[in-house]
């Protein structure tokens, strides 16, 4: 019986998250481009220290490193007074078809999902990474604590924060419609 090298090892227990790392980069960089970078990054990062995880949730070691690495890169690009472009195709995850066909239907989903969107890049990124984690990578308080560093009652407040924050941005829209 062989023994699996660190590649085989890292491949079988990281590389299946690459999507939730992807999607946690498209949201706290607001920018494919920049995203596919910070994964990157963060992926050679997570390969060169892999021996040193001994844990069970590769999941959440992954993601402490893409959030550590964003704030790296975010560090950076604020040091050259970069301002990052929010490319709204980027986040187009439109539910086409789920409209079945009616054109009506179909833009009101659209705008709704717009709005939300555009509330999610308002909200400071600290209540930002942790609904995105929450709401969209469904994890759980205790990984959101392990990946962010904070006890799991700061995380609980800033997803309640992070919600009343969101509805009183989405307030003004729903008043409209």
């Amino acid at each position: 019986m062989t023994v699996p090298t660190k590649k085989q090892r890292f491949q079988a227990n990281v590389l299946p998250h690459l999507n939730s790392a992807f999607n946690l980069a498209c949201w706290l960089t607001r920018s494919r481009q920049d995203a596919e970078d910070v994964v990157q990054e963060a992926y050679l990062r997570a390969f060169k220290f892999y021996d040193g995880f001994h844990g069970d949730d590769s999941r959440a070691w992954l993601l402490t490193i893409v959030r550590n690495t964003f704030y790296t890169w975010y560090q950076d690009q604020q040091k050259q007074r970069q301002e990052t472009v929010f490319d709204e195709d980027v986040h187009d995850f439109s539910a086409a078809g789920m409209a079945d066909g009616n054109p009506e239907l179909l833009l009101m989903q659209k705008d709704s999902e717009r709005q939300l969107q555009q509330a999610l890049h308002a909200l400071p990124v600290e209540f930002r990474e942790v609904m995105v984690m929450r709401e969209l990578e469904e994890l759980s308080y205790k990984q959101i604590a392990a990946i962010v560093g904070i006890p799991i009652g700061t995380v609980m407040s800033r997803l309640g924060r992070g919600r009343k924050l969101l509805a009183a941005i989405l307030a003004p829209a729903r008043q409209e419609a």
